[in-house]
């Protein structure tokens, strides 16, 4: 039996540019930044003190005002996301009698997990005793209860579970969400990744690696895919959902469709735990196994939406890949790099950046690289601009999303076509 088609008829964000769709991408495609100084905690003794926060996050009626107070801000974050998501593909989350829930799945990971939480119940343990410890500790502090927790809100009662691979967390569940629609599992799926890592412990962790810019001086220009100076990447956060649903189901019901979810892959560099193969192969063939299970050929992708957190090794090591599958590219393929504005949101990343992805489908419009000024060898056979937007028909766009461990994705997105 052939594989169901799947579509994406919705989606939520929540970022350093707030928690609307539309708002996100007109930022993008303005060319802001929304790295700034860090203001959740004390840092004035750290190396680095900036990163892409989420700023005045309020998830209104997302979520229950308790439970808002007492969830990790990684699962506030799922619930807002995957809400709006759920509201985008025309549904009322106040009568969701329309959805048949035993076919309605949610598989939104976190590559760190509920670090607030943690982070706090430790101090309280040291300081307190254990038994001062709050009884929620456990269970806010694990990577599923994102996705369990809205499904309890929802009562969607599919395919539901976590993935943690780092960075590359978000496509590694968008990836098995389709494939769950794909097989039957499943009608519709809520998908993508979450994280709230910017924390004196996340920090911490980042800093002692020695993987994160220092350029306190001007925060916002210390984002720098693929540029000769980058120093480092900057931490991010946040939450990007689709909501996929197979075309059969869509259609019945009438709903508007965003993107076409072609196919993806997953694989593992097995090479290093924090370094990615320097030449590339491994995200080489993870991207010749994404086109094979989508049926199309490599020409047909016009727009790549890459990992590129600006890193020295990292960046590079992308575009080696891409020149190992694409060659000398017989058409045109833009490049760009949606961190250098957002920061790197971990586990949250390519969730957003499947978000951005199908939102330059809908509009025909990419997002430019912000910061790239001097602009590393080798990149010539690749359309990469670094100041306003560009108009593009895209035909197939490529997002990759890579992680510590050596964990490689990759998606490829779609304007519909009947």
């Amino acid at each position: 039996m052939a594989n169901k088609r799947v579509v994406i008829t919705g989606m939520g964000i929540v970022s350093c540019f707030g928690d609307d769709v539309n708002s996100f991408y007109e930022a993008l495609l303005q060319g802001k930044s929304g790295v700034r100084p860090i203001e959740k905690f004390p840092c004035e003794d750290y190396p680095t003190r900036f990163a892409g926060s989420v700023k005045d996050f309020d998830a209104g009626n997302y979520l229950d005002k308790k439970q808002a107070r007492r969830v990790d801000p990684f699962i506030a974050y799922t619930a807002v996301a995957g809400k709006k998501a759920l509201e985008m593909a025309g549904y009322k989350l106040d009568n969701l009698d329309n959805i048949d829930k035993k076919r309605a799945g949610i598989l939104i990971g976190s590559g760190m997990g509920g670090m607030d939480v943690f982070s706090s119940g430790v101090e309280t343990i040291i300081n307190k005793g254990y038994k001062r410890l709050t009884p929620f500790f456990v269970p806010y502090i694990i990577t599923n209860m994102g996705s369990a927790l809205l499904a309890i809100d929802l009562g969607f009662m599919g395919p539901n579970y976590s993935i943690s691979t780092a960075c590359a967390t978000g496509n590694y569940c968008i990836v098995n969400a389709a494939n769950h629609i794909r097989q039957g599992h499943a009608d519709v799926m809520l998908c993508g990744g979450a994280e709230a890592a910017i924390s004196p412990v996340g920090l911490s962790g980042f800093v002692a690696i020695k993987a994160l810019s220092e350029n306190n001086d001007a925060p916002e220009e210390a984002s720098r895919p693929w540029d000769k100076n980058r120093n480092g990447f900057v931490m991010g956060e946040g939450a990007g959902v689709l909501m996929l649903e197979s075309l059969e189901h869509a259609q019945k019901r009438g709903a508007t469709i965003i993107a076409e979810y072609l196919g993806g892959a997953l694989n593992c560099d097995a090479s290093h735990m924090t370094d990615p193969r320097e030449d590339g192969s491994g995200v080489a063939l993870c991207i010749e196994t994404a086109l094979a299970d989508a049926n199309i050929s490599k020409e047909r992708v016009n727009y790549i939406n890459a990992h590129a957190t600006s890193t020295i090794v990292g960046d590079m090591a992308e575009i080696r890949a891409l020149k190992k599958v694409f060659g000398k590219p017989s058409r045109k393929i833009y490049l760009n790099a949606t961190k250098s504005m957002t920061g790197h949101p971990l586990g949250a990343a390519a969730g957003i950046e499947a978000v951005t992805t199908a939102m330059a489908i809908k509009t025909g419009k990419l997002h430019a690289t912000k910061n790239l000024e001097d602009k590393e060898d080798g990149m010539e056979d690749f359309e990469v601009w670094s100041k306003g937007s560009k108009d593009c028909d895209v035909d197939v766009a490529l997002s990759n999303s890579f992680g510590f461990g050596g964990h490689n994705s990759c998606i490829l997105l779609a304007k519909f076509k009947a």
